[in-house]
């Protein structure tokens, strides 16, 4: 009976409480949304979901809510509620500034705070961006050069070429994206990575090891995503620079911040070199170049979650090498050798609110490389092409942060010299990923990918990423997946030699791979320490062998690539000072194509060493110094030496500010270390692929000095 006249009281005094009202919280910072920031309004509280949204269901009357997230200053509001109704409101956070950084990052697809996301991503962000952008202001080749773990690699001398290997890993296993589009193509060659300035960059997303279960067949060896700046304030700016060896840029950024909805950013560059003999004997150790760069960017956001970004990218450059006017090589004959490229590329990204915790994202992008080659007497004219469409659901659900999608990529060679090239693959895909919050200190990723190649086969990817943070001082990261990657007639040989002498590709098989990595860090105030031991096997490489005079043939190796290594970073930064140190070893083995057994992979050093100190003031400007130390490395077909020499590099650079106005002057090489005081760069004789040169194992510009000035307005 008390149990009967309890619930009947219960019942009436709820029928006597008036409905209630919802409260719908929008929370933003710079018209994006904030997702994860906290709404309470006194005891009642619930997070925002991936849109920026937060509901909360709360009795008539006029209540004080507070809005708080990490990185940002709290804000509180009062909302009058009224019953039965659903009130809208838009919070503004304001970004907290403090001595820690706090860094979003994309590459792993789902934005987090750098330290929350269990993928290893490494990022360089804006200020080195700033110090390398007064180095070679028309290309991020030195960026990423001197990133620990990944070195720019020279692979036609003659044209300075060049393409960058993370992890000791091929170059063309690097995807290069811009924005997480792939607009400089979906295989890393060797002149995109020249052709990018850096001024209008915010940051770089790298992540180690196969990545193809997110990105797909380009990714093998891993990604490195280049992030432009957002249009938070008006900029405009101008960068003049002139170096010793007569090189010339002329970049300029221009920023218009939201207006209503929309904002829009513009790069545009003019870059010139002049070719450079600096051994005289006829041939160019520098080639010319001549080159013009426009991007003009398109942001559009509602404020509500939904955005759109598009992106236009045009570029054009004229190269040239290989012997001087009225020079002749080894045989008697002149051998010019030249790049005239033109490329056209767009893309867009397009993200809609999918209904409650959910976010659809769609990605499309278009690039079109024309080139023309000229090797000695033989011209080699061709097209590629390269298309990505993907739609990608994305969520979360309690301690899941989940997304699933489909993608389809094409890419086409169309030879208009050497029709037996022409080639035309299309790759569709299905992804799925899962990240866990397992306990409040351990964080799993899980992702796969199916990809169906239109011409080797079907290829599944999965990849497992799994974070733990026992302190705040301490993280540890532990990573392994698989990957494959398609061959196509591009590989490092024949951007230096061409198609010419190559037979058509038979019998070829995908090259895989898997690699694992476990790397954990230390901070503590302005100090950081973080250390990675890495590993990797690429199954069925591909290599160059003679296949008769004048011949050359592409095939998959007998054993696999085997690849350990460990990297050592060392950071100290307080008050505008900067001292860091890092370290990086590598061994990397293969089947010896001459004989029985392995050997070291060629122009792999086993130890690279960098020191650099900086200072910097804002009002006043910046001095830095750098050293890098490379040990000797194998060397291929090479017939001056077997390996080659050990070097140390000295480096300095100085910048005042003037106002509006900023003077810089940068010395690079200043112990004018160079590959062709030790040796010649051509050979005596051709080699039987139609190279004339040896490969590059240390610079071939030897001490430049370069000085300009940055003006905004």
């Amino acid at each position: 009976m008390n149990l009967l006249t309890f619930t009947v009281a219960l019942l009436l005094l709820m029928l006597q409480q008036p409905p209630q009202g919802v409260l719908v919280v929008d929370v933003r910072t710079a018209g994006r949304a904030v997702a994860g920031a906290d709404v309470r309004a006194e005891a009642q509280e619930t997070r925002t979901d991936v849109q920026g949204r937060a509901r909360l269901s709360l009795p008539p009357g006029t209540w004080s809510v507070t809005v708080s997230a990490e990185a940002f200053h709290n804000a509180t509001i009062n909302v009058r509620i009224d019953a039965g109704q659903e009130t809208h409101v838009e919070v503004e956070l304001t970004p907290r500034i403090t001595s820690e950084e706090r860094v979003i990052v994309t590459a792993a697809r789902t934005e987090r705070r750098l330290e929350d996301q269990p993928v290893r991503i490494e990022v360089i962000d804006r200020e080195d961006i700033e110090e390398k952008a007064l180095m070679t202001p028309g290309s991020v080749a030195m960026l990423l050069g001197e990133t620990t773990g990944l070195r720019v690699q020279t692979t036609a001398p003659a044209l300075g070429a060049a393409n960058v290997r993370i992890q000791g890993l091929r170059g063309r296993y690097s995807q290069l994206l811009s924005d997480g589009l792939p607009l400089y193509g979906l295989q890393g060659d060797s002149l995109s990575l020249l052709q990018v300035p850096p001024l209008d960059l915010g940051q770089v997303e790298i992540i180690k090891g196969a990545a193809s279960a997110l990105y797909g067949p380009s990714a093998l060896g891993g990604v490195i995503n280049l992030v432009s700046q957002r249009p938070l304030s008006r900029q405009r700016e101008l960068l003049v620079n002139r170096s010793t060896q007569e090189a010339t840029d002329l970049t300029f950024w221009f920023v218009e911040p939201p207006r209503g909805n929309w904002a829009f950013t513009l790069l545009g560059g003019l870059h010139n070199q002049t070719r450079q003999d600096l051994d005289h004997d006829g041939w160019a150790d520098l080639p010319a170049f001549v080159r013009g760069v426009f991007r003009p960017r398109l942001f559009w956001e509602n404020g509500r979650g939904r955005s759109v970004f598009a992106t236009f990218g045009a570029m054009a450059e004229d190269r040239k090498g290989g012997t001087l006017p009225g020079s002749r090589a080894p045989d008697g004959l002149p051998f010019p050798e030249e790049i005239d490229s033109r490329r056209l590329d767009g893309g867009t990204v397009v993200r809609l609110p999918a209904g409650k915790d959910r976010l659809l994202t769609l990605r499309g992008s278009m690039s079109r490389r024309a080139e023309r080659r000229l090797f000695g007497d033989v011209t080699e004219r061709g097209a590629r092409t390269t298309w990505l469409g993907e739609v990608v659901l994305l969520g979360t659900a309690g301690r899941h942060t989940w997304l699933v999608g489909g993608a389809l990529q094409q890419d086409r060679y169309d030879a208009r010299d050497l029709p037996s090239f022409d080639y035309n693959f299309t790759t569709p895909g299905l992804l799925v990923q899962d990240e866990i919050g397992l306990t409040s200190d351990l964080t799993l990723g899980i992702s796969a990918r199916i990809d169906r190649h239109s011409r080797y086969g079907t290829f599944p990817s999965p990849r497992i990423s799994l974070l733990w943070k026992p302190t705040t001082s301490w993280t540890a990261r532990l990573s392994a997946g698989t990957g494959f990657f398609a061959p196509t007639p591009f590989i490092e040989e024949t951007e230096e030699t061409g198609l010419s002498r190559l037979r058509p590709l038979r019998n070829v098989a995908a090259e895989r791979a898997r690699s694992a990595s476990l790397d954990g860090s230390w901070t503590r105030g302005p100090a950081e320490i973080v250390a990675t031991v890495f590993g990797s096997r690429v199954y069925d490489p591909l290599e160059r062998r003679i296949a008769g005079p004048g011949a050359i043939e592409i095939a998959n190796a007998r054993g696999p690539v085997r690849t350990l290594g460990t990297e050592l970073l060392v950071r100290y930064r307080i008050e505008g000072f900067l001292l860091l140190a890092t370290h990086a070893y590598t061994r990397s083995t293969e089947e010896d194509p001459q004989g029985p057994g392995r050997r070291e992979v060629p122009l792999t050093p086993r130890n690279e060493s960098s020191l650099n100190a900086i200072w910097e003031n804002e009002h006043r400007g910046r001095f830095g110094i750098e050293l890098y130390y490379t040990t000797r490395q194998p060397l291929e077909e090479n017939p001056f030496r077997v390996t080659g020499r050990g070097y140390l590099l000295f480096g300095a650079l100085f910048e005042r500010r003037f106002g509006r106005i900023r003077l810089f002057v940068n010395a690079e090489n200043l112990g004018n270390i160079r590959q062709t005081r030790y040796e010649r760069l051509v050979r005596p004789a051709r080699a039987p692929d139609g190279r004339w040169t040896v490969d590059a194992w240390a610079p071939l510009d030897g001490r430049v000095i370069n000085g300009g000035l940055r003006v905004t307005f």
